[in-house]
């Protein structure tokens, strides 16, 4: 004992802090040590689930990503063939217009000719009349006799022959 009372160490004293210190121990874990590690305990699982979710929404993202670059790609196609159609439709349309276009010209020019052909024929028939009747009117002044219906026959004839070369 003279060693301990050399370190200055009481027995009866230890006795009585090491009984002090397991009432506090024991008062602290039934009253704060329980609880501590139940709150530390519930912000683990907390923490798990926080980071489980996590992953499960950075899946979701890359999932979502996924899907809209599908989604972006098949409404590009869909664009494409759209943007095709259209375009092969106003081709279509416009060869379509093309061609209207032309028959209708070409309706226009045969009946301008046809026009044209009635005129010009018109026009010949009453020159023909007017150029026989100077004929047979000059004819009869140069000779000075009245020309019967034969003598008006025959010189039409004559003269329709002259214009017609």
């Amino acid at each position: 004992m003279a060693i301990l009372d050399q370190l200055g160490i009481d027995f009866p004293k230890i006795i009585a802090q090491i009984i002090i210190f397991g009432i506090v121990y024991g008062i602290l874990s039934k009253y704060a040590f329980g609880p501590v590690t139940a709150l530390l305990e519930e912000r683990r699982s907390r923490i798990a689930a926080g980071e489980a979710n996590l992953d499960k929404i950075k899946e979701n993202l890359s999932s979502s990503e996924a899907q809209a670059a599908a989604a972006l790609a098949k409404a590009n196609a869909e664009a494409t063939r759209l943007i095709k159609e259209a375009s092969d439709a106003a081709a279509a349309i416009g060869e379509q217009k093309k061609q209207d276009a032309v028959a209708e010209a070409q309706s226009i020019i045969a009946k301008a000719k046809e026009a044209t052909e009635l005129e010009r024929a018109r026009v010949m028939a009453e020159l023909k009349r007017d150029f026989g009747r100077l004929v047979i009117d000059t004819t009869s002044k140069v000779t000075g006799k009245t020309l019967g219906s034969d003598d008006h026959a025959r010189l039409n004839q004559e003269a329709l022959a002259q214009i017609s070369m």
